[in-house]
C-alpha cells in the first residue's frame, strides 16, 4: 500500500468541486488520468475528469466498484465518510488516510486532537445540549461563536452568540447538535498555510497567507502574508507538527488567528487543498494542486517557490444578479489570471470562481485584483 503510482495510472477523487477541477488540471497535465466520484452530474471536476461516477457517498459498493477502477484515491472534500473511507481502502491506498479525515472532519474531534497535542486553538467546548451551552458561555464569555461539530465549511453552521440571553435561539437554529463554542478573538490577521507532507515524511509549504472574510466566506487572499517573519515562520513550524501527528499524505490546510496580544491559535484544519492556495496555481512553481498529485502518488514534493507576490479575489454568485459580468475589462488589466469553475447556476454566496493578481509587491496585487473584480460588476 505504499507504492508510487507513476503518471499513466488513475487518480479517483472523492467529491467533485472547484478543488477537484484545478487537481484534475494538474494531474492530466502529468499524464495521469482523474475519475471523479459524487452526487452530482457535469460537476466542475466532471467536466475536465476522465470519468465522472455519479453515486452517493453513503453507497459502500459503489464507493468499491469505484475504487476497482483507479490505483489511489484522494479528497476534494472532508464531508465523506470514515466507512467509504475505509471500503476504498480495501481496493486501494487512500490518502490522506481514512484516520486522518476522521479527526479533521469533525470540529470536536479536532478540537480534542489539537489540545492532546499542546496547539493552542481560541478557548472552547464542546456542547451536547441547551444546558451545556449555557455553561460553557459562563466560562468561555461573550460574544462567542457556535459552530455545528460537523458538516461546516464557507460559514455554514456558524452563528455569533452576543450575550447569553441569544443561547436558545442560536441552538434552534443548529438543530439542536453537537455543536463547538468558542471566545470570539480579536485578532489582528486572519492566516492560512498550506502545506504538503509526502509518503516518505518530506514536508513542503507555501508560506503564510493572510486572509480576509465577507460573510464567513474568503474573500481575498494575499502571499506572502504581511506579518513578522517569525509570526509566519511558527505558523509553519504549528502546520508542520500537525501533518506529522497525523502522519499525513497528501495536501493540508491550518487556518490560524493572530490575535492583537501576539498569540498565534489554530481555528481550523482543512484536509484538503485550500481555496487560500489558489494563487499558487498562478504565482508558484508548483501549485497546491500538482503537489497534491505529486503526494498522493509518491512522488518528490515540488518546489514551492513563488514567483511574484499575489493576491486572490473569490467571485461569488452575487456578480451574475445583474447579467454577465464584464470579463473583457477585468481581462484588460496586465497580470490578472481568471478561473471559472463551470457552476451552471450562479447563486447568491456560491463560489464561481476566481482573479489571481501577480505584481513587484503584495499591495499592488491587491490593487489589481479587487479593480479587476470591480470592473465585473
Amino acid at each position: 500500500m505504499t507504492r508510487v503510482v507513476l503518471p499513466g495510472a488513475t487518480i479517483g477523487v472523492l467529491g467533485s468541486g472547484q478543488l477537484g477541477r484545478m487537481m484534475a488540471i494538474a494531474a492530466r497535465r502529468m499524464g495521469y488520468r482523474i475519475h471523479t466520484f459524487s452526487p452530482g452530474e457535469d460537476t466542475p471536476t466532471g467536466q475536465v475528469a476522465d470519468l465522472e461516477i455519479t453515486a452517493d457517498y453513503e453507497d459502500l459498493e459503489a464507493i468499491r466498484a469505484f475504487a476497482k477502477g483507479v490505483h489511489v484515491i484522494t479528497f476534494e472534500f472532508e464531508n465523506v465518510s470514515t466507512e467509504a473511507a475505509a471500503a476504498a481502502a480495501e481496493i486501494v491506498p487512500v490518502r490522506p488516510s481514512g484516520a486522518s479525515l476522521h479527526i479533521t472532519q469533525q470540529r470536536a474531534r479536532e478540537k480534542a486532537f489539537l489540545a492532546d497535542h499542546g496547539i493552542l486553538t481560541t478557548p472552547c467546548a464542546v456542547v451536547r445540549t441547551l444546558d451545556e451551552l449555557a455553561v460553557a458561555l459562563g466560562g468561555i464569555g461573550v460574544p462567542a461563536v457556535l459552530k455545528t461539530a460537523a458538516f461546516g465549511y464557507d460559514g455554514k453552521g456558524q452563528h455569533r452568540i452576543q450575550s447569553i440571553e441569544d443561547a436558545e435561539r442560536v441552538w434552534s437554529l443548529i438543530g439542536h447538535q453537537e455543536a463547538v463554542v468558542e471566545r470570539f478573538v480579536d485578532f489582528s490577521h486572519e492566516l492560512s498555510v498550506v502545506a504538503a507532507r509526502g509518503l516518505d515524511g518530506a514536508f513542503a509549504h507555501f508560506g503564510a497567507i493572510e486572509n480576509t472574510h465577507d460573510n464567513h466566506i474568503l474573500d481575498l487572499s494575499i502571499a506572502p502574508a504581511r506579518v513578522p517573519a517569525p509570526v509566519a515562520a511558527e505558523a509553519v513550524r504549528i502546520t508542520r507538527a500537525i501533518m506529522r501527528q497525523l502522519e499525513y499524505v497528501g495536501v493540508l490546510c491550518v487556518e490560524f488567528f493572530f490575535t492583537r496580544d501576539g498569540q498565534l491559535l489554530v481555528n481550523e484544519i482543512a484536509p484538503r487543498p485550500h481555496n487560500s492556495a489558489h494563487l499558487t496555481f498562478d504565482a508558484c512553481l508548483t501549485s497546491q494542486f500538482e503537489q497534491q498529485v505529486r503526494a498522493v502518488c509518491g512522488l518528490p514534493l515540488g518546489s514551492t517557490a513563488q514567483l511574484r507576490p499575489a493576491a486572490m479575489v473569490n467571485l461569488l454568485g452575487d456578480l451574475w444578479m445583474e447579467g454577465e459580468p464584464d470579463w473583457s475589462s477585468a481581462l484588460a488589466i496586465p497580470d490578472i489570471k481568471l478561473h471559472l469553475y463551470g457552476k451552471p447556476d450562479p447563486r447568491v454566496g456560491r463560489k464561481m470562481g476566481h482573479i489571481t493578481a501577480l505584481a513587484d509587491t503584495a499591495d499592488e496585487a491587491i490593487e489589481k485584483a479587487t479593480a479587476a473584480r470591480e470592473l465585473l460588476k
